[in-house]
């Protein structure tokens, strides 16, 4: 079974969080542990997630929020691993938060280049870290499927989504992509480009 990475944003994700919940209720999930959650700096996080994805060939990362954002710049500073896909659940943009918390603005300016991997960017039309316009064009960019999750906030407990069952129908979708992009490249190509969903 291919094992699924957790990939929290800023302070971690509590024990009612979806992440949290989807670690205790899946098989083969493992959490990807940051040693200061509440001091995030890019090259320290990145360093982390890296050595994880090098245990977890094949892994597909599940990140959250600043989490997100990291898996984009992994993808984009080591294209080399092996990654399997990516569900990227409300992304932060990192200049929405510069006067708070100045270790987030170590994730910006946001990746612009193609993940090179299956991923689904899920985002709320009510998300204060990150418009849902600018989502939906990073998801363009990044060529990942793009999902419009309503008026969901940040897809977090604040916001009501503890367990966040629509989130696990995600998850399988992504996993049936990554099945069509791990064919050969000629059967690859009849299935269709990688461009995000209108």
């Amino acid at each position: 079974m291919m094992t699924i990475l957790m990939v929290p944003g800023f302070k971690g994700s509590e024990p009612e969080h979806w992440q949290s919940r989807w670690e205790a209720e899946l098989n083969d999930v493992e959490r990807v542990q940051q040693v200061h959650w509440d001091a995030p700096d890019l090259g320290v996080w990145l360093a982390v997630l890296a050595h994880h994805v090098k245990r977890r060939p094949g892994a597909i990362l599940v990140g959250h929020s600043l989490g997100a954002i990291l898996i984009a710049h992994l993808a984009l500073r080591h294209p080399d691993l092996d990654i399997g896909g990516a569900l990227l659940v409300a992304p932060a943009d990192p200049e929405v938060r510069r006067s708070r918390v100045p270790g987030i603005t170590s994730f910006g300016p946001l990746p612009v280049e193609p993940l090179g991997f299956p991923a689904i960017l899920v985002a709320s039309r009510t998300d204060p870290y990150m418009a849902q316009d600018r989502a939906r064009i990073i998801a363009n960019l990044w060529e990942a499927a793009f999902v419009d999750a309503g008026e969901a906030g940040h897809i977090n407990v604040a916001s009501g989504h503890g367990a966040w069952p629509e989130g696990l129908r995600w998850l399988a979708r992504l996993r049936v992509r990554q099945r069509a992009f791990a064919q050969p490249p000629l059967s690859r190509r009849s299935t269709g480009s990688r461009h995000s969903a209108p």
